[in-house]
C-alpha cells in the first residue's frame, strides 16, 4: 500500500496523552516556582532593558523571525496543491489540517492577548514604567499598564508551527514518526529562542512563552482530532 494514506493510525492516546501532561506540568511548575519576576529583574533595572533595541534581537531575531514565519505559512499553504519532499507522505486532508491548526493557533494567541490586561515587563515601575506586577492568573485585575501581553505573541511565529508536527507524529511508519519528532523538537526550540528573545528585550516573562506554547500544542491536538475524525468518517461512509 501506498505510505500516504496505508494503515494510518493514531499514535495510541496515551502517547499524546503523555505529550500534553508533560508539557502542562512543566508550565505549570514554571509558574509556581515564581522566577518570572526574578528573571526580569536580572534582565533589567530602573533605567530599563539594555538589549531592548538591540539590533539583532529587534531587527532579525523579532521583525525577521515574523516576516520569515508568514513565508513558512504561504509555502504550507502551496504544499496543499503542490507537496514536495516529506509532504507527498501526507494526505491532501492532513496538509490542510497542518495550515487549518498553524492558522487556529495565531488566531488563538492573538485573541488571548487581545483581552488580556497583563502588561509587558517593561511597563512595570521597577523598570521605568507605569505599571505593577500582577500575575497573569488574576483575571480582570489591571496593573496600570498597557496590557495585552499574555500569551507571548512573537513565541508563537514558531510555536503555531506545533500543528505542523502532528500529521507525521501520528502516522503508522516509524520513519514518519521520526520525522514528526524532529519537527517537534525543531519547533519547540525556534520558539524558545523567539521567546527568549522578547525576555531579554524585556517584553515577555519567561512563563509568557510557556503558555504560547501549552496553548498552541492544545489547539492543535484539538485541530488535529476534528480532522482526523471527520477523515476516519469519510472513509467508513466510502466502504460498501
Amino acid at each position: 500500500m501506498n505510505p500516504s494514506t496505508a494503515a494510518r493510525e493514531h499514535t495510541p492516546l496515551r502517547d499524546l496523552t503523555l505529550y500534553s501532561l508533560l508539557a502542562l506540568l512543566c508550565v505549570m511548575a514554571w509558574d509556581f516556582s515564581g522566577l518570572d519576576y526574578p528573571v526580569m529583574q536580572a534582565m533589567g533595572d530602573a533605567q530599563g532593558f539594555s538589549w531592548k533595541d538591540n539590533w539583532w534581537l529587534e531587527a532579525v531575531l523579532h521583525t525577521k523571525a515574523r516576516q520569515l514565519a508568514g513565508v513558512v505559512l504561504l509555502g504550507l499553504v502551496l504544499m496543499v496543491w503542490w507537496p514536495r519532499g516529506w509532504f507527498r507522505h501526507l494526505s491532501r486532508l492532513q496538509r490542510i489540517e497542518i495550515v487549518m491548526g498553524v492558522l487556529w493557533c495565531l488566531l488563538c494567541i492573538s485573541s488571548l492577548k487581545r483581552i488580556s490586561l497583563t502588561s509587558c515587563p517593561w511597563d512595570l515601575q521597577d523598570f521605568g514604567g507605569p505599571a505593577v506586577y500582577v500575575s497573569h492568573w488574576r483575571w480582570g485585575v489591571a496593573d496600570g499598564g498597557a496590557g495585552h501581553c499574555f500569551p507571548g505573541g512573537h513565541a508563537s511565529s514558531a510555536l503555531a508551527f506545533l500543528a505542523l508536527c502532528l500529521p507525521w507524529l501520528t502516522n503508522a511508519t516509524v520513519a514518519d514518526r521520526r520525522r514528526g519528532r524532529a519537527l517537534l523538537i525543531g519547533v519547540l526550540v525556534l520558539g524558545f529562542i523567539l521567546g527568549m528573545t522578547q525576555t531579554v528585550r524585556g517584553a515577555h516573562y519567561p512563563s509568557h512563552t510557556f503558555w504560547t506554547g501549552l496553548i498552541c500544542w492544545a489547539v492543535s491536538v484539538l485541530n488535529h482530532w476534528v480532522f482526523d475524525t471527520f477523515s476516519r468518517r469519510r472513509q467508513a461512509l466510502a466502504q460498501p
